[in-house]
């Protein structure tokens, strides 16, 4: 159980992944951004996740330039993930789309890489490819994003490299019992984006009584909750007193029955697209 906004889990290459950290999913370019993930590294954040699609590579970039010199920290003391678009899937595309990433994050290496989406078709020889990356040492860790179990089973038919990570679609309304008993039975490391479920949870009443219960807002409780299930979390803030205050969340511990109370939530809802009849 993480005690600290600085505890990693141990992906089973033996690489270590905070199991919190800054997502950017939204944020554009700008001041706002490069603040969001500076402020992040200088109150104690230690993961940074962002996309090519997200179109702020360069943004982020900048921010954590800024944040490593603020907190007098080396590259080495971050764990930053980006991920391969859907039109760049295909072996030579993705060495090209990694290489583009980089470039635009002004990094030697990402500690991540993941496929975004399992666009079928494409997503072997991109995985072929995230294979050659990590051979090579390019990346300390590769993994998915999106993919299902059917997805997961498929993919290491072939797979040289079983995936380190899968990030998906995880909050209280979206629980993927499934899929985490099989991630947690392949090794691969569950994480979850939109864990607050783009804020659509913020008014909930169950949550609210338990967060009154412990003295602390609704989406720390989610926070804890993703942690508490062995679940990395990355909540996108772009407010300072947000980001401080969604960190906060190590000194206190759900219960047992308020971790089945916030669990029977589940609709099985999401406010993404479902792989399966997403419009690649």
């Amino acid at each position: 159980m993480p005690k600290h906004l600085q505890d990693t889990t141990t992906l089973y290459n033996g690489v270590k992944m905070p199991w919190m950290g800054l997502g950017v999913f939204k944020v554009e370019e700008g001041q706002e951004l490069e603040l969001a993930v500076k402020n992040a590294i200088k109150h104690g954040y230690r993961n940074i996740d962002t996309a090519a699609i997200y179109n702020n590579e360069e943004g982020v970039g900048r921010g954590i330039r800024a944040g490593l010199q603020e907190a007098g920290i080396t590259r080495e003391d971050l764990f930053v993930t980006s991920k391969v678009w859907n039109a760049d899937l295909g072996y030579e595309s993705t060495l090209q789309a990694y290489e583009t990433s980089l470039k635009k994050l002004g990094l030697e290496y990402l500690d991540l890489y993941l496929i975004h989406w399992p666009v079928e078709g494409k997503f072997k020889e991109a995985w072929r490819a995230l294979e050659t990356l990590y051979k090579k040492g390019l990346v300390k860790a590769i993994g998915v994003s999106n993919f299902h179990v059917h997805h997961l089973e498929e993919l290491l038919k072939d797979a040289e490299i079983k995936p380190m990570v899968n990030q998906v679609e995880f909050h209280p309304r979206l629980s993927q019992d499934e899929l985490r008993a099989y991630c947690k039975e392949q090794g691969i490391q569950f994480e979850a984006w939109s864990p607050l479920m783009q804020g659509q949870l913020l008014d909930n009443a169950v949550l609210k009584g338990i967060a009154e219960k412990y003295g602390k807002s609704i989406a720390q409780v989610i926070i804890r909750w993703d942690l508490q299930n062995g679940v990395v979390t990355i909540p996108k803030s772009t407010k300072e007193h947000r980001i401080v205050e969604n960190a906060s969340v190590f000194d206190f511990e759900l219960s047992k029955e308020d971790m089945e109370m916030i669990h029977s939530l589940n609709q099985n809802h999401r406010v993404g697209p479902d792989p399966d009849n997403f419009d690649f």
